[in-house]
């Protein structure tokens, strides 16, 4: 039996054990995020007038709480945070109006993440990583954008517009191609109700109506959020503070989502070789944090666990680990030091069925023609 085959025949038993929710942990882990990060808002605002040290210093503790948030709020779309799912509901909107997304929405796109994790096929990650033979296609100046944008000092600008545009845009986007809908269909046939109108609409941002009543509740709380502490504090200093940190905290979350999937030799199969357990063991890396850090994002470094099975929470991914470790003994250790270079493996290479970066790609191509490898 191999390594695959022994944690299969142990995955229901494991789940058994470790995926029992408690609202009680829930509710702390939800107060001892949100109290600290109202805390860390109101230390930063009255620093501004002692010093911007200061003010700078407050603000990277916000950073580090929102990424608490996001995986917090990711939890709730898991409906593994807390033991009622009603809870869940509940704090994971509250929770994704505090790091800016339509937390429905996203859980239910993350899903699919979930559910297809090593099948690159159907799954390319945040980073939409290119095959060998796709890259092979681009123009040497397309190449070269390729690899800049997915450079570590682009993850802010990549943090910016997840986080802040891209769910604000999208949903005043598709908010006005449907105000348009309903008023051409008006003006052509004004016996019909906006209702059977609007069931003719094409969203493009969206699936469903639900989907859009959650886009639509975020927004209009978060930029009533936005008006009212540009009201109670000026905007100036709001949005510095808000736009640096959720940024920063977005590009961090991109950074630690992306080293846990895209690797040197990660596992990455098409549909047809696709396992689900092994792309959790051999498509999904350990990170190796310092336990504060490990505070901070909620134990998703343990995310070979959380993809062996979604419903363990996070509160109980460490344990499972330490208790199954003989089963993980082949997953990926990456350590802080680690991710720079982790981060440059953003290339599929299909035939091989695995992650690697274009540095060993050209060092093989080197190797095949004689010439001497380099170090990169």
């Amino acid at each position: 039996m191999n390594t695959t085959e022994a944690l299969a025949a142990d995955k229901k038993k494991i789940v058994a054990r470790f995926s029992t929710k408690s609202d009680a942990i829930a509710a702390f882990q939800l107060s001892t995020t949100l109290i600290p990060y109202l805390t860390a808002w109101y230390l930063a605002i009255e620093s501004l007038t002692v010093s911007l040290w200061l003010t700078a210093a407050c603000t990277a503790v916000i950073c580090l709480l929102l990424l608490r948030v996001f995986v917090l709020m990711h939890e709730c779309g898991h409906n593994s945070l807390f033991a009622t799912p009603r809870y869940n509901k509940v704090a994971g909107f509250v929770l994704g109006v505090i790091c800016g997304m339509p937390q429905y929405v996203w859980s239910r796109n993350h899903a699919y993440h979930h559910a297809t994790n090593g099948n690159w096929d159907l799954y390319r990650g945040p980073l939409a990583t290119l095959s060998l033979d796709e890259f092979n296609a681009l123009s040497p100046r397309q190449q070269t954008v390729y690899r800049a944008t997915r450079h570590i000092a682009m993850a802010p600008v990549g943090g910016f517009m997840y986080l802040i545009f891209n769910p604000r845009f999208t949903w005043i986007k598709g908010s006005l191609a449907l105000a348009s809908h309903l008023l051409k269909g008006k003006w052509r046939e004004p016996q019909r109700s906006l209702r059977s109108l609007a069931a003719d609409f094409q969203p493009r941002y969206w699936k469903n109506w639900k989907e859009y009543r959650h886009i639509t509740g975020n927004n209009l709380v978060l930029l009533s959020l936005w008006a009212g502490m540009s009201l109670a504090v000026g905007p100036l200093a709001f949005f510095a503070i808000y736009l640096t940190s959720l940024s920063l905290a977005g590009a961090g979350g991109i950074i630690l989502f992306t080293v846990q999937h895209n690797f040197e030799d990660a596992w990455a199969v098409d549909e047809a070789h696709w396992d689900y357990n092994r792309a959790a063991v051999e498509g999904t890396s350990f990170l190796v944090l310092p336990g504060w850090l490990n505070w901070f994002t909620a134990d998703i470094a343990y995310h070979h666990i959380h993809h062996l099975s979604a419903s363990i929470p996070n509160y109980r991914l460490a344990e499972c680990h330490r208790t199954y470790a003989h089963h993980f003994t082949g997953v990926k250790r990456i350590y802080l030091r680690d991710i720079p270079a982790a981060l440059r493996n953003n290339l599929w290479d299909a035939d091989n069925h695995r992650i690697t970066s274009h540095a060993a790609v050209q060092d093989r191509s080197r190797r095949w023609k004689g010439v001497p490898e380099t170090s990169v």
